[in-house]
């Protein structure tokens, strides 16, 4: 698998960084949303996986959304990441969310894993790790 991954001097030292870190939401979100739906999920319950992930309300997710902001920038700006998040085990793109230690990209990897997750049919209440 190739990954893309640009420099970027941070500090005086050079990092590398996923291009996924660059990448509008945005441009993503319409992806979450048709996976949710071709499966028979909503809009509604990808909005309410992203929030409870990221203490977004409907309204601030709307505007990262209309802001085009990053998913570096997404995360970053988040009001509250939820703490129970770290509930969240298994494997997306053939990595284990809980085994990955680039904070930001575990947190983009846990989004991806809600989604899989209402994508596969599993009760809100379960996704939301709620009891």
């Amino acid at each position: 698998m190739e990954v893309a991954i640009r420099l970027r001097a941070k500090a005086g030292r050079i990092m590398m960084t996923h291009r996924i870190y660059t990448t509008s939401f945005a441009n993503v979100y319409p992806h979450y949303v048709a996976k949710a739906e071709r499966k028979g999920r909503t809009k509604a319950e990808v909005d309410a996986v992203i929030c409870w992930l990221t203490g977004y309300s409907a309204k601030e997710l709307a505007e990262q959304l209309e802001k085009e902001t990053n998913f570096e920038r997404f995360f970053a700006e988040a009001p509250e990441l939820n703490p129970a998040r770290s509930l969240i085990k298994g494997t997306v793109c053939g990595m284990r969310v809980e085994e990955i230690k680039e904070p930001t990209m575990r947190e983009i990897r846990y989004l991806d894993k809600l989604v899989d997750e209402l994508a596969k049919g599993k009760a809100m209440e379960k996704i939301l790790r709620e009891g």
